[in-house]
């Protein structure tokens, strides 16, 4: 058990130098190499330390006297505190491990430490509380721009990014209606509710290969709010559909589970389009694929104008932050703007590949209204054909759905090609 807060540790370090987290897990799960218990310990220890790492630093502050304590050792100690305040094992238990997991010269500075921590928790807990950041552990420019953009809603936003998220299952309805899907869950006895459209909750999350008919494709994981773009992009059977951004595939694939599409998936990483080739392929659905850059049109398109445009702009993935908790330490201020020019070029190439009367469908993962309501505002502004169009939708104000408890966050805009003339 010591292993798991040591590879833990080393992966929150990798995570504090820049790492990301979605190359360090496969890499933490095989340095540990054993059984289902310890693996899931193991990544709640990960997960749970990098989600509350503002908020433990904010306690480790206070408990050490040396501020350049090496980073291996702190990210450690980090680990420590998340195992000690939010894990289910007892307190000396912890202790030991952590003892066990540091380096022989620094035992007993761990240990002095953990300890120290624990005979002052309630004044630490008081310490965290004192401030919005902290309390919630988010970047303090990240609490202030949520709260400056939602007001009274922020809290409950940013408090959702810190729970664990929703397991939710799109079903492939080219292949089994959504009622015989829920029926074949319950006689598994695996309880899960019906949110809507094709999404599936489960009540508990469990590895895909056990998911009834995963192999099969007949169904995939994929978060609720993603799965609102197949019924805002208003496509027609038959219609010449652009999804730019594709990968992993899972939009592409909803879109052609539900309609026969001339359908093209656009990505411009070689690996990424592989995976959504695979996705493709296990669902058994027909969809081409093309490696290329959105922004760089004539390096791809054939020019034939698309009826609808799909495109998940890359953008700062705040509103998935549960499922990605690295992103609190790799994003800063300034990253947002990078992303909001990377959307504008994008989008200013895709224009003229819609046809006249066509759609494009404006999707991100983000709540930052630069990457969002701004965004949209502005294209509507650079480009007079472009009629914004009001979206229908429960979950959405003025585009935005904020992070719940059934569905992550997500931002959606349309435009409609006003032909010339008209």
């Amino acid at each position: 058990m010591p292993e798991v807060s040591r590879i833990a540790a080393a992966t929150v370090a990798a995570v504090a130098s820049g790492a990301s987290l979605n190359e360090q897990i496969p890499q933490a799960l095989a340095t540990l190499g054993v059984g289902s218990r310890q693996r899931a310990a193991l990544q709640d220890t990960i997960y749970g330390t990098l989600r509350w790492g503002v908020r433990l630093d904010a306690m480790l502050g206070r408990l050490l006297t040396q501020p350049d304590t090496a980073p291996a050792l702190r990210a450690l100690l980090q680990v420590g505190l998340y195992r000690l305040f939010y894990g289910n094992l007892p307190a000396h238990t912890v202790v030991n491990l952590l003892v066990e997991a540091a380096p022989p010269s620094r035992k007993g500075f761990v240990n002095a430490v953990l300890r120290n921590a624990l005979r002052r928790r309630e004044a630490l807990e008081a310490l965290a509380d004192a401030t919005a950041s902290t309390r919630l552990s988010y970047p303090l420019w990240w609490v202030d721009a949520v709260t400056s953009a939602y007001g009274a809603d922020a809290e409950a936003a940013l408090t959702a990014g810190n729970q664990h998220p929703p397991f939710t299952l799109r079903v492939n309805v080219r292949r089994m209606p959504v009622s015989d899907y829920l029926t074949w869950l319950e006689d598994a006895g695996i309880a899960a509710r019906h949110l809507g459209g094709e999404a599936v909750r489960l009540k508990k999350p469990m590895p895909v290969d056990d998911l009834p008919g995963f192999a099969d494709g007949l169904v995939s994981v994929q978060d609720w709010a993603a799965q609102w773009s197949a019924d805002l992009l208003d496509a027609r059977p038959g219609q010449r559909v652009l999804d730019a951004c594709a990968a992993p595939g899972g939009k592409a694939a909803h879109l052609a589970e539900r309609l026969d599409l001339d359908l093209l998936a656009l990505e411009v990483d070689p690996a990424r389009l592989h995976r959504a080739r695979d996705t493709f392929t296990r669902l058994g659905l027909d969809v081409r694929t093309r490696c290329g850059d959105a922004a760089a049109p004539d390096t791809w398109w054939d020019s034939k104008p698309f009826d609808r445009i799909l495109v998940d702009l890359p953008c700062s993935g705040s509103g998935v932050v549960r499922r990605h908790p690295d992103i609190k330490w790799l994003r800063q201020p300034g990253d947002v703007a990078g992303f909001a020019a990377q959307q504008r070029r994008i989008l200013d190439a895709l224009w003229p590949l819609l046809a006249p009367g066509g759609r494009l469908l404006m999707v991100t993962c983000s709540i930052f209204p630069e990457e969002n309501r701004q965004q949209a505002q502005d294209f509507a502004r650079r480009h007079a054909n472009a009629r914004p169009v009001a979206l229908d939708h429960p979950a959405l104000r003025d585009g935005q759905a904020l992070p719940s408890s059934d569905h992550d966050g997500f931002f959606y805009a349309a435009f409609v090609k006003v032909p010339a003339g008209g």
